[in-house]
């Protein structure tokens, strides 16, 4: 195998695609295919970097050789390096079928991403079972340390949206304050007083209102706001 093709078997990425609905938070996993042996598991999309690859570009690799995403902006979250993050047996058996030496220790380097939903659609590479979203409050045992990967990986995320308000793109050009609280309780996972958070929007100042209200609804149509530039 020529040496650009090699991998690198200590160095694996690891991608925490957080996709929101409108509503809700949710994150990508890829659900192996079962391979006869009850070993039918849910992971993050990821793999090991190929010898002369960076890791930036390794995880645009991965993410879409499992998900055939493309045009992801991922941001670096964190390194796990914990010498027995693989050493699960249920992990063990696994890598057993796919590694050439399941006992390396491998460090892995997280990224993270927000996407909206609807402009990513994943489909699973031939060799994997499925590639689904799932919602954050729902995440099940994942294969080696993927339960706590999430878990930084949202932290950081929830971070960078308190000091950046990042995420704010992924609203349509005019909304609602109630889309906007949607938006912010999802990411942050907190039900807000609704009074009080909109005093909070005018307080900060970060929206403003248009003349234009919502039309073709049911209920009384809301006022709608625009990012303040």
């Amino acid at each position: 195998m020529p040496q650009q093709f090699e991998l690198n078997s200590n160095i694996s990425v690891d991608c925490v695609i957080f996709g929101f609905d409108g509503e809700k938070l949710n994150v990508l996993l890829i659900e192996e295919k079962d391979i006869g042996q009850g070993m039918l598991r849910k992971r993050l999309p990821g793999d090991l970097i190929l010898k002369n690859e960076s890791l930036d570009d390794a995880a645009d690799r991965v993410l879409y050789e499992l998900a055939t995403l493309r045009n992801v902006t991922l941001k670096q979250c964190h390194t796990f390096g914990d010498p027995g993050r693989v050493n699960d047996p249920k992990d063990r058996k696994w890598l057993e079928l796919y590694r050439k030496d399941p006992s390396e220790r491998v460090i892995t380097t997280a990224y993270y991403a927000l996407v909206k939903m609807d402009d990513f659609v994943p489909n699973p590479a031939s060799f994997a079972g499925e590639a689904l979203w799932c919602d954050i409050q729902d995440v099940p045992e994942l294969a080696f340390d993927h339960n706590e990967i999430v878990e930084v990986a949202l932290w950081k995320l929830q971070r960078h949206f308190e000091l950046n308000k990042s995420g704010y793109e992924l609203l349509p050009k005019k909304f609602t304050l109630n889309q906007l609280q949607q938006l912010h309780e999802a990411i942050t996972q907190e039900e807000l007083d609704k009074r009080n958070f909109r005093k909070k929007v005018v307080r900060e100042k970060l929206v403003e209102a248009t003349d234009e209200k919502q039309d073709n609804v049911l209920h009384k149509p809301a006022r709608l706001y625009r990012i303040k530039v």
